[in-house]
């Protein structure tokens, strides 16, 4: 299993943070843990790209996105009300009573979300998600003039840090959507910097993934890789009334996902395979949950003249939500092949996997 300080690292990470297009505290925890091993760098939007033997003819590139779901300020009322709007795709049946910080320039602002109590709702009210703008966030002010000493509009809002280990395997946090995916991406570029490497490896944690994939399109356009995989989070079925007739049968513990879709290079897909049989790694196969997009594999494949992607998935459950639950062995296999499957790689330009 991962080291002490993996384990230390993956909290720390967890509880940073990193609303889209405000990263900077979890980017910064990110590039401390990758500054003793590999030459880390930050581009103008925030993505911290980390980078091992750039002398190489063919360039490697891993990518999983460190922003999370939030909220941003848009209003604070006489009474000392704040409102928001959603940052991302926020389900509104998760966000009444949610704990929250507001990132502001003199530090966090805690607060709670508050709607209209139950027993004040119309009775056909009661069975549908209130709408965003019928909640707010109550910071404790005793009116508008303080609630605006403390808050500005255009603050970032998150749910509060809340990581927790459950048993030996298991966890929740808010923001594994998809810090699990970047720590991924940290944990194979420490792997890789013990080992003998024929190619050039970039491993970017990326930002505003939520909100477009747009880190992604920039970090891919500056490496120009000729290979990238794609590390992100997908629809565990272990649960009820959750079809597998339509996601397939996806377990938390069972490996990381393999996908086959039309993001997916078919030849790198079969390398990948071929690489956690040989070595005996655990691994799921998934169709995904559509045929293309919604994650940072579609947004590199199609960078400069096309980049030959593929996706690896750390099963997760209650995603996009202030719960979500991963398995650390899902991570540790994911992690397993692709350090092997990319010390593998010869660093021939040929292999590029052309279908």
């Amino acid at each position: 299993m991962f080291e002490k300080s993996s384990l230390e690292f993956l909290e720390k990470f967890l509880n940073s943070p990193s609303p889209s297009g405000y990263e900077m505290a979890a980017a910064k925890v990110y590039r401390d843990y990758l500054s003793d091993c590999c030459s880390v760098a930050t581009d103008v939007m925030g993505n911290t790209i980390a980078s091992l033997n750039t002398g190489a003819k063919m360039r490697v590139m891993l990518a999983g996105h460190y922003d999370e779901i939030g909220f941003q300020v848009v209003h604070i009322g006489d009474g000392g009300e704040i409102y928001f709007r959603n940052v991302g795709g926020i389900d509104k049946l998760n966000i009444p009573s949610s704990e929250v910080e507001i990132l502001t320039e003199n530090g966090r602002v805690p607060g709670v979300i508050g709607k209209k109590p139950i027993h004040l709702l119309k009775p056909k009210e009661r069975d549908t998600a209130p709408e965003l703008s019928d909640m707010w966030i109550d910071i404790g002010a005793e009116n508008g003039e303080e609630a605006r000493k403390a808050v500005r509009v255009g603050d970032s809002v998150v749910i509060r840090a809340n990581f927790k280990m459950l048993n030996a395997n298991r966890f929740i946090s808010k923001g594994t959507d998809d810090k699990i995916g970047a720590f991924v991406v940290a944990e194979t570029m420490r792997a890789l910097a013990k080992r003998k490497l024929n190619v050039a490896v970039y491993g970017v944690g990326t930002v505003q993934e939520e909100v477009g994939t747009r880190g992604a399109y920039t970090s891919a356009y500056g490496i120009d890789p000729h290979v990238a995989f794609a590390l992100d989070v997908g629809f565990t079925t272990d649960l009820p009334d959750i079809p597998k007739k339509i996601l397939g049968d996806l377990k938390l513990g069972a490996g990381p996902m393999l996908t086959r879709n039309c993001d997916n290079n078919i030849v790198l897909g079969r390398l990948l395979r071929k690489t956690a049989l040989e070595h005996k790694i655990p691994y799921q196969e998934s169709a995904a949950h559509r045929a293309t997009g919604g994650t940072d594999t579609a947004a590199v494949q199609l960078t400069r003249s096309g980049v030959a992607t593929a996706l690896l998935s750390i099963p997760n459950r209650y995603m996009h939500s202030a719960v979500e639950m991963c398995d650390l062995r899902d991570a540790e296999a994911a992690v397993q092949i692709l350090t092997e499957t990319i010390a593998s790689l010869k660093g021939d330009e040929s292999f590029i996997p052309v279908i």
